[in-house]
C-alpha cells in the first residue's frame, strides 16, 4: 500500500508540474480580497500533514547532516535529552524531565525519566546518550555538526584526533596551565562542580550506582590535559614555535584522545552529566540540536551505514519510518512506544521533496500539500499571497551569505575579496526581494538584544575597482560605460549553489553584479542539494559557493562558531587562532553584555578577513492551511511534530499568522 500511495503522490506532482504555467498565471491575477485563503481549504480525512520539506535529504542519521530539511526530519524521529519550544525554541523537557545547572553553566546534570522507550519497545537509559554523543564526535563519522558540542570537555581534541602527552615515568600527563602562559584556559571552568542548586543524588536500590561523585568526575574536575595535534605536521610545526613546550614533550608518549575521555557520563541509569570546558549558558537550548539526539547503538552496530533503511531502524522520537522514496517523499508514523504518545496528534507526516517554488505553491494551492518550506512563496506572487490569512509572517534568525574558498588564487588575496564583497548592492538586492534586510555582518539583524553587531564594508564599486587594481587586475572603462578585467582569471573562479530556484536568482543577481561594477563574468555552477552540501565541507569548489544559515540557538554564537573549526559547515578553508581565542574568552565571561562585546569583536576580526561575503537577513515567508494547528513561525522553522495537530472545526482555524507570544 505504501508503494502504491508514492506513486499516487508522484503522478499528483507530475499533473501539477505540467500546469504550473496555467496555474502560475491564475494565481498571479487573484485580487487579494476574492479568497480568504491562498487555494483549497479541505482538512484531511486522516489526521496527515503533508509538508513540503524542501531538497531530498542528504541523510536520515540526525549526527551527518546539518541541514533545516533534515533537521525537521530528525525532530520527527529522534528525541534528545531536550526539545524545542514550538514558539519560543527554548528547552522544554524531552528524555530528560529536568535537569540541574552549577552556577557558572560549565556543568548539567540531565535527569531522566523512566517511562522513554525505542520504537521496538525496550528502555532507554543514559548510557544509550552517553553513547549517542560520542559517536557523533567520532571523527570517521565525518559530522558536520560536531563543533557545536565542542564545549564540553575535551569534545573537540576527540573529534580533531589530538592527543595527550604522557611521562611514562610518572605515568602522569602533562598539563595545559604548564604551558598556556597567560592563555585564558589555564584554569578550566568546569573545575568548579555543580553549586548548592544542585538536587542531592542519592543512591536506591533501583539505582545504586547514582552517586555524585566518580573517578569520572573527578577526572572532569582536574587541571587541563595538555592537548597537541594528531597529525604529525602540524603537532612538528607547533612544538618548533615552542622550544619550552618542544623540550618538554621530548621523551614523552603520545596518548590519543579517546571517546571515553569527552566530558559526558551516565551517573547511573538515568542521570547524564556533561561536563564543559567553558560557560555556555544556552547550552540546555544548545543540546536540543540534531547532534545530541538519540540513535540506537545496537541497530547502528548490527546493520552499519544501512541502519537507517525503514526495515532496519529504531527510532526514539513521537514517529518512525515508515518509507523514504529517493526524490519524492519520506513517511513517518507515529510511534505508539513513544513516553509521551497520548498527546501525538498526528498518524502520519508526509515530507514531500521539492526544490521548485512555483511547483511547491501550486501543490499548496490545489490543496495536495497542507504547508510548505519557508522561503516557498515566490517573489513574483507576494503581492498576491502575503495578504492572504495562511500566510506566515514573522522575524527569523537566518543568515544568506556567499562563502570564498580563500585557499585557491585568486580568491586567496583579501582585496580581491573585499573587491567582490563591495560590488555587491545589497540595498537594492533586499527592496526586490521584499521581505528581506541587507546585511553587512554575520549575525541576523535585530535577533539578539542588546547585541552591538558590528558593520562589514558597505556597497563602493569605485574602491572594489582600486582594490582588484592592487591586486594586479586592473579594470578598465570602455567607451560604451562598461568595464573589463582582462587579465583576471575568471576560468578558475565558479559561483557554486545548491540546485533551486531562489538559489539561482541570487546567484544571477551577483553574476550581473559583478559584471556590471568589475567587469569579470563568474561562471555559475548548480548542483544537486546533497552533492553540493558534500563539496562545499571539503571545499571542493573554486571561488564562491552559497550559504544559507539559520539559528541552531538562540545565541550569536550559532552563527559565530562555524568559524570555530577548520571543518564541518566552515566551507571556506579560514581560520584564525585570534577568533577562536576572542570566541573562548566570550565563553569565559560570565557578565553577559561584556561577553557580547567580545563576541562583536571576534565577528569584526572575522568579517575584516572576508573569508564570507554577508548578503540578507530574510522573514519567514511560507503558508501553512488554516486548520494545521501548533506549527508556529518561529525564528528557525524548526518544528516540534509531536504539537501539530488537524483541527475540523473551522471556528478553531487560524485566521492569521499565529501568535508566538500568547
Amino acid at each position: 500500500m505504501a508503494r502504491i500511495y508514492v506513486k499516487r503522490v508522484k503522478q499528483a506532482i507530475a499533473g501539477v508540474v505540467v500546469g504550473i504555467l496555467l496555474f502560475t498565471a491564475i494565481s498571479c491575477r487573484v485580487s487579494a480580497t476574492n479568497e480568504e485563503f491562498f487555494g483549497r481549504t479541505v482538512p484531511p480525512e486522516r489526521n496527515i500533514l503533508r509538508y513540503v520539506n524542501g531538497g531530498e535529504p542528504e541523510s536520515i542519521d540526525p549526527a551527518i547532516s546539518s541541514g533545516q530539511q533534515e533537521a525537521r526530519i530528525y525532530m520527527a524521529l529522534f528525541e534528545g535529552l531536550v526539545e524545542y519550544d514550538p514558539k519560543s525554541l527554548d528547552a522544554i523537557p524531552g528524555i530528560a524531565e529536568s535537569w540541574d545547572v552549577n552556577n557558572d553553566s560549565s556543568e548539567f546534570v540531565f535527569h531522566l525519566r523512566k517511562n522513554a522507550r525505542w520504537s521496538n519497545g525496550e528502555p532507554i537509559n543514559a548510557h544509550d546518550f552517553v553513547y549517542s554523543i560520542r559517536r557523533s564526535l567520532t571523527p570517521e563519522v565525518q559530522s558536520r555538526s560536531a563543533g557545536l558540542a565542542y564545549p564540553i570537555r575535551y569534545a573537540e581534541a576527540f573529534n580533531a584526533g589530538a592527543m595527550f602527552v604522557r611521562d611514562p615515568a610518572s605515568n602522569q600527563f602533562l598539563l595545559n596551565k604548564d604551558f598556556a602562559g597567560d592563555k585564558l584556559a589555564a584554569e578550566a571552568l568546569s573545575q568548579k562542580p555543580l553549586g548548592t542548586n544542585e538536587r542531592e543524588y542519592e543512591s536506591t536500590a533501583a539505582d545504586p550506582t547514582a552517586d555524585r561523585e566518580t573517578p569520572f568526575h573527578q577526572f572532569m574536575h582536574s587541571p587541563d590535559r595538555l592537548v597537541l595535534p594528531g597529525a604529525e605536521k602540524a603537532r612538528t610545526k607547533l612544538l618548533e614555535s615552542n622550544p619550552k613546550l618542544q623540550s618538554a614533550v621530548a621523551g614523552k608518549e603520545l596518548v590519543r584522545v579517546r571517546a571515553e575521555d569527552v566530558g559526558i557520563e551516565a551517573v547511573g541509569d538515568y542521570r547524564v552529566r556533561i561536563s564543559l570546558s567553558e560557560s555556555v549558558p544556552y547550552f540546555t537550548e544548545l543540546v536540543a540540536h540534531q547532534i545530541f539526539r538519540l540513535v540506537p547503538r545496537k541497530v547502528i552496530e548490527k546493520y552499519g551505514a544501512r541502519w537507517t533503511d525503514a526495515a532496519n531502524i529504531v527510532t526514539s522520537g513521537a514517529f518512525k519510518l515508515k518509507s523514504w522514496e529517493p526524490y519524492s517523499e519520506v513517511v513517518v508514523e507515529r510511534n505508539r512506544m513513544y513516553w509521551d504518545a497520548a498527546s501525538v496528534g498526528l498518524d502520519e507526516i508526509h515530507f514531500y521533496t521539492s526544490a521548485d517554488h512555483p511547483t511547491t505553491m501550486n501543490l499548496y494551492k490545489v490543496g495536495s500539500a497542507d504547508a510548505v518550506v519557508n522561503h516557498s512563496v515566490p517573489n513574483a506572487w507576494l503581492d498576491v499571497v502575503r495578504p492572504k490569512k495562511d500566510y506566515m509572517d514573522a522575524a527569523e534568525a537566518a543568515i544568506t551569505y556567499i562563502l570564498i574558498n580563500v585557499t585557491q588564487p585568486p580568491m586567496n588575496d583579501l582585496r580581491v575579496r573585499r573587491a567582490f564583497n563591495m560590488s555587491i548592492d545589497k540595498i537594492n538586492y533586499s527592496k526586490a526581494k521584499k521581505i528581506t534586510k541587507p546585511l553587512s555582518a554575520f549575525t541576523p539583524e535585530g535577533i539578539f538584544v542588546g547585541y552591538p553587531q558590528p558593520k562589514g564594508e558597505g556597497f563602493d564599486p569605485g574602491a572594489a575597482r582600486k582594490l582588484l587594481a592592487e591586486a594586479g587586475y586592473p579594470v578598465t572603462q570602455k567607451p560604451d560605460g562598461t568595464f573589463q578585467c582582462e587579465n583576471f582569471p575568471a576560468a578558475e573562479v565558479r559561483f557554486a549553489f545548491a540546485t533551486h530556484s531562489s538559489s539561482k536568482a541570487l546567484a544571477e543577481f551577483m553574476q550581473a553584479q559583478w559584471k556590471q561594477n568589475l567587469g569579470i563574468t563568474v561562471m555559475l555552477s548548480n548542483m544537486e542539494s546533497k552533492t553540493y552540501m558534500a563539496a562545499r565541507s571539503k571545499l571542493d569548489y573554486k571561488g564562491f559557493a552559497l550559504g544559507i544559515w539559520g539559528a541552531d540557538y538562540m545565541d550569536p554564537t550559532t552563527f559565530l562558531n562555524i568559524f570555530r573549526s577548520r571543518g564541518g559547515d566552515n566551507g571556506s578553508g579560514w581560520w584564525d587562532q585570534k577568533y577562536v581565542d576572542l570566541l573562548e574568552e566570550a565563553n569565559h565571561t560570565i557578565d553577559a553584555q561584556k561577553r557580547y562585546a567580545l563576541l562583536a569583536k571576534a565577528e569584526k576580526h572575522m568579517l575584516d578577513a572576508q573569508p564570507v561575503i554577508p548578503i540578507e537577513t530574510p522573514a519567514v515567508n511560507w503558508v501553512k492551511k488554516p486548520y494545521v494547528k501548533g506549527l508556529y513561525p518561529n525564528p528557525q522553522s524548526l518544528f516540534a511534530w509531536k504539537f501539530v495537530y488537524i483541527e475540523r472545526d473551522a471556528a478553531k482555524w487560524d485566521y492569521g499568522t499565529p501568535s508566538l507570544t500568547d
